[in-house]
């Protein structure tokens, strides 16, 4: 299932009716709502000094507001305390361009443009979606420490025994049909450069990279096989363009321990059950709803297979500094010139 995802820019939603006349009104009932409030404040008789107005700008009659530049704020991850005043106000710039260029889209109608309506409906829904789907992710229960510690022992080549690999890459144009001979070939090579001396002779196009990648960085689903190779192995994968040959320089040993890892697993974990919650609940309403395939839309819609949920990223993404800083430090000094001469790429 592909879930709804967020919708651009944020600051874009923060007018979210072009329409001058719905404009209007919105202002005609904040007057009176303000109206009403001096009135009440005055009939009580209190002397109130002025509170602080939430009009940071106003762009010809327009108004700006602190709660649109706090709602853009509230965007922006890993902003630290001491970065608000000034995150703030760039902000308030970007606002003041942004409902310029609103004011002139609607002078020239082009908030009617058919275009623009549609995509303005297009937000409106995938807002509404995701604001369903985290309603429902909400119920999922956060794991307990035995759920973590079990995570945590099923998983020794992501913890315990965690590596850093020095990889070196070749990506190699094939035919489908060509991919198991060059398994083969990759096989009886007594080593990496003897492989490379084939690919060179039989006119393959192929190009090298070098990479460090720690245990968390590779995908989840090869991760068992990668904790299985030794120093100077490699594997052959097929590509959509051929096939990639990841070559193990070395690598060296980095655990984590599960006090690191807790916190990762705790979130991983929570993501996942809020992933599955969110795929049986639209199971469930697709199961319940009138679903009609109209048109080429009718061929084969009761076959069609249904969407693959998408798989979950390694859970020590957010790993300790502590436990990450280090992993350049695998590369053992080679950079991507001494890979490729090493390779007999150059």
């Amino acid at each position: 299932m592909t879930l709804p995802g967020k919708v651009g820019d944020s600051s874009v939603t923060t007018r979210s009716d072009p329409h001058p006349q719905a404009r209007q009104s919105l202002r005609v009932a904040c007057i009176a709502a303000a109206c009403a409030a001096m009135l009440l404040a005055a009939g009580c008789g209190e002397k109130k000094e002025k509170g602080a107005s939430q009009t940071a700008a106003k762009v010809n009659k327009e108004e700006i507001t602190v709660h649109q530049i706090n709602f853009v704020l509230q965007q922006q991850r890993g902003l630290r305390p001491e970065q608000a005043d000034a995150a703030s106000k760039q902000i308030l710039e970007r606002l003041i361009d942004q409902e310029l260029a609103v004011q002139k889209a609607t002078d020239q109608k082009l908030d009617r443009d058919p275009r623009v309506v549609q995509q303005i409906e297009a937000a409106k829904r995938e807002i509404i979606a995701r604001a369903y789907v985290d309603k429902i992710g909400e119920t999922a229960s956060k794991p307990t420490p035995d759920e973590v510690r079990k995570y945590y022992d099923e998983k020794p080549a992501l913890f315990k025994e965690r590596r850093i690999y020095n990889l070196q890459e070749l990506a190699i144009e094939a035919k489908p049909e060509q991919v198991d001979g060059l398994r083969t070939k990759l096989a009886e090579a007594k080593n990496v450069n003897e492989f490379v001396d084939y690919l060179k002779a039989n006119d393959f196009k192929f190009a090298g990279n070098q990479a460090v990648r720690a245990a968390e960085q590779l995908p989840l689903a090869s991760l068992d096989n990668f904790a299985r190779l030794q120093d100077g192995q490699a594997v052959l994968q097929p590509s959509p363009n051929g096939a990639q040959v990841i070559v193990l320089v070395n690598s060296r040993s980095q655990p984590v321990t599960l006090e690191q890892a807790t916190p990762a697993i705790e979130q991983f974990l929570t993501n996942d059950r809020k992933r599955k919650l969110v795929e049986d609940d639209v199971k469930r309403m697709r199961g319940e709803a009138k679903i009609e395939y109209v048109g080429k839309f009718a061929d084969g819609a009761a076959s069609a297979p249904a969407a693959a949920p998408a798989p979950a990223p390694a859970p020590t993404a957010s790993l300790p500094a502590a436990a990450t800083q280090a992993a350049p430090a695998a590369s053992g000094g080679l950079d991507s010139d001494t890979i490729s001469k090493g390779m007999r790429l150059k």
